[in-house]
């Protein structure tokens, strides 16, 4: 049995959990998110917990049961105070800036690179280098962030590149000349 699955959600009171056939809609107060449930396990909602049971006892069951329940953890934390990932963009000349809806680096290309944010997205640029990305649903932060980050990765002699805030960068030494 799973030790993750079998733990019960606990919901808070500004959060309104949903249940109408295959799926489950969670709204709070940031937002409005929608899962649907594999037909091998159900949702018990009662006062303010969820607890999540399986229908079988098969592999595909036992796969899903804490998946489906970490998936729905994420929802009600998502709903209720919003993800958020830090970026940090090292470089002369980089700088990011939002124009409505979209997003624009300049990260030593010759071109722009433009991003679209997905609605109910926020991105807040601080000091043109420093990125905020916040979101109910993490998985959709976590993606873009990473997309972000994949257009300049740190490189490891200069440490130039896009970076998470909390990310170490191992250093390497460059060429050493003869001697």
């Amino acid at each position: 049995m799973s030790r993750i699955g079998k733990l019960p959600i606990k919901v808070p009171t500004n959060v309104n959990i949903k249940l109408e056939n295959e799926n489950i809609y969670v709204k709070g107060p940031t937002g409005e998110l929608t899962q649907k449930i594999p037909k091998e396990l159900s949702i018990v909602f009662d006062q303010d917990k969820l607890k999540i049971t399986k229908l079988e006892e098969s592999r595909l069951a036992r796969q899903k049961y804490g998946l489906l329940r970490s998936l729905i953890m994420n929802m009600v934390l998502g709903v209720n105070k919003k993800f958020e990932k830090k970026l940090q963009m090292i470089g002369v000349g980089y700088k990011a800036l939002v124009q409505g809806d979209k997003l624009v680096l300049n990260v030593g290309f010759t071109h722009q690179i433009i991003f679209l944010i997905p609605t109910g997205m926020d991105i807040i640029v601080e000091g043109n280098t420093n990125l905020t990305i916040r979101g109910a649903n993490k998985e959709i932060v976590g993606l873009l962030a990473s997309k972000i980050r994949a257009t300049r990765p740190p490189e490891p002699y200069k440490g130039k590149g896009i970076k998470y805030s909390d990310e170490v960068i191992l250093r390497k030494a460059g060429k050493s000349g003869k001697k």
